[in-house]
């Protein structure tokens, strides 16, 4: 069933042209940049004195308004000066964790899994130059000769932004957000005794992977389980994006950076995987593996950096063997599969698959540990979704990475 579409009303031409004057008075005092030095450099401070500004012109252009009327265009102008303009009410949304253009007139947003349609006034032009906006002080450029871009908003949101001729109706961008508060692990149906394992994992040094489809909350239940790490511990995360919270204190954050408009200054995931190496971190956390930076993981984890988390994508615990096997000979460093496999092996405890249901619920579906079979590693089943609970499907046979860490409680696998 389609969602009614989210009403954002166009704007009357009235209200149009008065925004106009006001916008073109704004650039003949010089644009905004003699308002970036107020309020003492503050992020705060200059927005207030935006505002401030704009509500002098607005109030001088329309000196009639109606206080209401008044307020809204006051918003509008500040969203279109110094924000994203019709997008910023969807990004104060915290129910919305995700915004989707598909060309002009065509807008959708993601609420508690679900997506609902959205009336936006914008056009191909205005998509472009909202992207610009944000890209531009990165050193970054979204035109023909480089027609996709990536990059992070001030608030951690994603963006994912392609143009024509890539995309075919039109500019298309892409923001995911991602929530400032934590969410537990009740959340993807973890309880009892499979949210007692998964703490105790955590703490007892278990490398484990969480994988899951596009969207199905791997970095979100990531970011629940890395509550189990004691807060004393320093932690690395590395990310081709930055989108972890980790609550702990000691915390290092790394972010590979893409190549500039000149196609220089990258520096990728792998890169920040050896550096992370150098900077004596207890528990070194992947945001993602999608490529050779899986081979000096799997090393790091090799030589007694354990505790750490990740992420990858892919079908099914079983599924996730394969999958990591064919990122480290991404790699190219040509070594043999028997030796791949012989570093898995050694390197990962478990594997948490996690996935996004048809009503938009994320629920972990099983809970696997690694073991050597007879030709190839195994994922042997700790615990599966039965009738909608996890329940108990086998006991662990590896030990605690930590020492002074009990074994698990036998209690937790009876079925």
């Amino acid at each position: 069933m389609t969602a009614p579409p989210v009403s954002s009303p166009r704007p009357s031409a009235g209200d149009a042209a008065l925004k106009q004057r006001v916008h073109r008075r704004l650039v003949a005092a010089g644009g905004i940049e003699p308002l970036a030095h107020a309020g003492e450099h503050d992020g705060p401070g200059r927005a207030l004195a935006v505002r401030t500004r704009l509500a002098e012109l607005l109030r001088d252009e329309a000196p009639l308004l109606t206080a209401s009327r008044f307020e809204r265009l006051l918003s509008e102008l500040t969203d279109e000066v110094s924000g994203l303009g019709p997008l910023e009410p969807l990004l104060a949304d915290p129910e919305i964790s995700e915004v989707m253009l598909n060309g002009p007139g065509r807008a959708y947003i993601e609420r508690a899994g679900q997506l609902e349609v959205v009336e936006l006034d914008l056009d191909a032009a205005a998509i472009v130059r909202l992207v610009e906006r944000v890209v531009a002080p990165l050193g970054l450029r979204l035109d023909r000769a480089s027609p996709m871009v990536d990059a992070r908003l001030a608030d951690g949101s994603r963006l994912h932004a392609l143009i024509p001729p890539l995309a075919l109706d039109g500019p298309c961008v892409t923001i995911r957000r991602f929530r400032a508060r934590p969410v537990g692990l009740e959340s993807f149906g973890v309880r009892d005794a499979s949210a007692a394992f998964l703490r105790w994992a955590v703490a007892a040094g278990w490398n484990l992977l969480i994988s899951g489809g596009t969207s199905a909350g791997k970095t979100t239940l990531l970011n629940s389980l890395s509550a189990a790490i004691p807060a004393r511990e320093r932690i690395v995360t590395i990310e081709e994006t930055a989108e972890l919270r980790l609550a702990q204190p000691h915390v290092v954050r790394l972010e590979a950076r893409p190549a500039n408009a000149e196609g220089a200054g990258a520096v990728s995931v792998r890169d920040l995987v050896r550096t992370a190496l150098r900077m004596r971190p207890d528990r070194i956390v992947v945001g993602e593996v999608r490529g050779g930076e899986a081979l000096d993981m799997l090393q790091a984890l090799n030589t007694g950096h354990d505790g750490s988390l990740s992420t990858v994508h892919a079908n099914g615990p079983v599924d996730v063997l394969p999958r990591l096997e064919t990122l480290v000979l991404m790699a190219g460093v040509g070594l043999p599969l028997v030796a791949v496999r012989s570093q898995i092996g050694a390197a990962v405890d478990a594997i948490v698959h996690v996935s996004r249901h048809a009503n938009g619920a994320r629920r972990v579906e099983a809970v696997g540990e690694l073991a050597d079979g007879p030709d190839a590693l195994d994922v042997c089943p700790l615990f599966e979704r039965r009738g909608g609970e996890l329940a108990p499907a086998g006991a662990p046979a590896r030990p605690p990475r930590r020492t002074g860490v009990p074994v698990p409680d036998a209690s937790w696998f009876r079925c």
